[in-house]
């Protein structure tokens, strides 16, 4: 559990197939590995004609393009907010086959592509559609182990809700439907914890909440014969996550929480027939889990701060629990993205990220990979691997940077050449974007803050546009971020800035942030990071916004209660206003982390008086402290933060004659999917920033798909339609 009401996202990081990279400062190693910073490619000319030559097999180096537009052209909101025109490839185990989502001609929303590799139509032009989404879009799609089916989850209008389907590759949506199979099916039921596995290619594992809307348990699915669902591990209340082990395929580990002390725990049995024991404890404040059992049936790998301040990558005994090596660590952050050999388990590498990315290695081929990958990308950009075959000959790789899109090439592990694939959004190499700089801030209690600078293009001060991540039990990274490009080019400076609470720096860092919300020190590091900004003549201090989405839309709230003298305007997008309510709320499968929830924020379940502790962190009761315009963004069907928590504080506001607009979309969830009201919200947003800050703004028109509503306006309609029929009563 780690991004309880993170910014919006639209899936369970477990979920998700992009590898991720992190960065690593004072690296400490039981082992010898090499460590790699983060190094930007930096193209020469003496180089220029290598990585030409090398990449001749699978075709020209992808380029990083040049922009073509004058610097200060504005950048159409449709094409740094509508859907990418190529997102998430896969490579099919065999190699023969790559999907990835793309809009569709007729909908406009992503469905899934499937291209054939060994074909020789230029630029995928018998590319197919597989899918026939019209609503949402798809966000996950992903490969079974026989490398012809497609499987893909999907929820119902922002419900989170998410159900497993599969459909055949071979298929064609345009010509004979390409029926997909839902194979967790059940009004309210929630899929999660996907595992498939090359020795068990008709199989594959999956938790749903089914048999009890609280507990996931797992499940067995043969999604060749499409039978029901085979229970492999009943949750027993408290379990949270689930485990396999790779050569059995069975459920071998489940992570536990215990709801008095919010301790967690790693179970593990030795098969499907064996008991479960306790292998470890977390206590509330240390952090760790299960990262996969190794070959020898007696060790695994673990993630644990326990005994140090950050976590470290262990190999663990697994009938005793305790340490025999430790892999790999580092004093400022925790490791990131773990590398693992396919069937040895042996580490090939760990990923840190304390601002920037670094690597250490312990496999040399795979060095050598990521050396030559570097040299082959666009400047200033850095590899990732999104993609691998089941052999590892071909791999796609994705290079990313601060300021342009992602774009995607096949690597050819044998030859080590690499050939273009696609450019996420293609029509932003057009333009001259802003790069982000990482920034170090100092709290007022002398705690080192990482934060995230976009400048706009003018060396003089500028609005500021404060950009809260949600979670808070996330952060923010160095990547490319559609909404600091567009402030950037609007005329505002963004700051993001990681602060106590965030994870990824350590216990103390997370625990910093405990009871600190609204009134306390993660309130602070934000109004400091605010104060560095101004002090370093980068933001104007008459001309600043906060803005967040989930966790950064109540720090939105708190700024504008608690410190309303900072901000010129506000933008809250699905934040919670009353705590309370909030945690009241949520989802029933949330009730194992609902007590680690209150230990993180405070005790909000006390007498709900004048004092209580719910009524000092809420904004709701603090409205009249708000003197600055308002913009809320809701969507109506979120099981995070329900409509009642936009609605009750723009209730408030109007009734108290305080400006504020509230924008209601009956058709999301927890953030904005739907590409139509993605665009619908921000050109409204940008609108209001113009009127509040001074930027520039390109002119609004309302998408024909969008379906915004307006509660406030609608209340007062129905008011004083009330008012006149109880006139016509009494005149009759």
């Amino acid at each position: 559990f780690a991004t309880a009401f993170g910014a919006p996202t639209p899936l369970p990081a477990h979920l998700t197939t992009t590898t991720t990279t992190t960065t690593m400062m004072g690296l400490e190693t039981k082992r010898p590995g090499r460590r790699r910073p983060f190094l930007p490619r930096r193209t020469t000319a003496s180089d220029a004609a290598t990585t030409t030559a090398t990449a001749t097999s699978l075709g020209a180096v992808v380029a990083s393009g040049a922009a073509t537009t004058s610097d200060d052209a504005l950048i159409p909101r449709e094409i740094l907010f509508g859907n990418p025109e190529y997102a998430s490839p896969s490579l099919s185990p065999d190699g023969k086959l790559l999907l990835y989502l793309a809009p569709s001609s007729d909908s406009g929303v992503l469905n899934v592509f499937v291209r054939r590799l060994s074909s020789s139509s230029a630029g995928g032009a018998d590319d197919r559609r597989i899918t026939s989404d019209a609503s949402r879009g798809i966000r996950f799609a992903t490969w079974a182990e026989d490398s012809r089916t497609v499987l893909y989850l999907q929820d119902k209008e922002g419900d989170e809700n998410f159900h497993l389907f599969a459909v055949d590759a071979e298929a064609d949506a345009e010509t004979d439907g390409a029926e997909a199979r839902d194979l967790t099916p059940g009004d309210g039921v929630k899929a999660q914890n996907l595992m498939t596995n090359k020795r068990y290619p008709d199989e594959l594992l999956i938790a749903t909440n089914s048999r009890d809307p609280k507990a996931f348990d797992m499940y067995r699915c043969n999604y060749k014969t499409g039978g029901e669902l085979q229970l492999e591990a009943e949750n027993p209340g408290d379990v949270t996550g689930w485990g396999s082990e790779d050569l059995s395929f069975e459920v071998r580990s489940a992570a536990a929480r215990n709801p008095m002390d919010s301790s967690a725990t790693i179970r593990v049995r030795d098969g499907n027939d064996g008991e479960w024991r306790d292998l470890t404890t977390f206590p509330f404040e240390e952090e760790g889990g299960m990262v996969d059992f190794c070959p020898d049936g007696k060790t695994c790998l673990m993630r644990s701060s326990m005994g140090r301040e950050t976590t470290a990558l262990l190999r663990v005994d697994l009938e005793t629990g305790e340490t025999i090596e430790e892999i790999s660590s580092d004093e400022r952050c925790n490791c990131g993205a773990i590398s693992l050999h396919p069937d040895t388990k042996e580490v090939r590498a760990v990923s840190y990220n304390y601002a920037r990315t670094e690597r250490v290695f312990f496999d040399d081929d795979l060095e050598e990979d990521y050396d030559i990958l570097q040299s082959l990308g666009p400047d200033g950009s850095e590899a990732g691997i999104s993609s691998k075959t089941r052999d590892e000959k071909l791999w796609v790789v994705l290079y990313y940077r601060s300021d342009g899109p992602t774009e995607y090439v096949l690597y050819d592990r044998v030859q080590k050449t690499i050939g273009p694939l696609f450019v996420s959004k293609p029509e932003l190499l057009k333009y001259k974007l802003a790069p982000m700089e990482d920034v170090r801030i100092k709290a007022r209690d002398g705690l080192e803050l990482v934060g995230y600078l976009t400048r706009a293009r003018t060396d003089s001060k500028t609005p500021l546009v404060l950009l809260v991540h949600g979670g808070p039990w996330a952060r923010d990274s160095w990547r490319f971020n559609p909404q600091a490009q567009w402030f950037a080019n609007r005329g505002y400076a963004t700051l993001q800035v990681n602060f106590r609470g965030s994870t990824g720096y350590g216990k103390s860092f997370l625990n910093k942030g405990n009871e600190q919300w609204g009134i306390g020190d993660m309130q602070h590091d934000l109004t400091d990071a605010v104060k560095w900004a101004i002090d370093q003549n980068i933001a104007d201090p008459s001309k600043i916004c906060i803005y967040g989405g989930s966790y950064g839309g109540y720090a939105c709230l708190a700024g504008m209660t608690f410190t309303p003298e900072l901000y010129a305007c506000g933008v809250d997008i699905v934040g919670p206003s009353n705590i309370k309510t909030l945690l009241d709320s949520i989802p029933p499968y949330w009730a194992p982390v609902r007590n680690k929830m209150i230990r993180r924020i405070g005790d909000v379940d006390a007498a709900d008086d004048d004092d209580s502790f719910n009524r000092k962190i809420s904004p709701l009761y603090h409205v009249d402290n708000i003197t600055s315009p308002l913009l809320i963004g809701q969507g109506a069907n979120d099981p995070r933060v329900k409509r009642a928590e936009a609605d009750q504080i723009a209730f408030a506001m109007r009734d108290k004659g305080i400006p504020v607009e509230y924008v209601l979309y009956p058709d999301e969830g927890h953030g904005f999917a739907r590409p139509d009201n993605r665009i619908d919200f921000n050109g409204r947003v940008e609108r209001f920033l113009a009127r509040h800050l001074g930027g520039r703004a390109e002119e609004f028109v309302r998408p024909e798909g969008a379906t915004a509503t307006f509660p406030l306006d609608e209340e007062e309609t129905k008011t004083k339609t009330v008012m006149v029929m109880e006139e016509e009563e009494q005149r009759q």
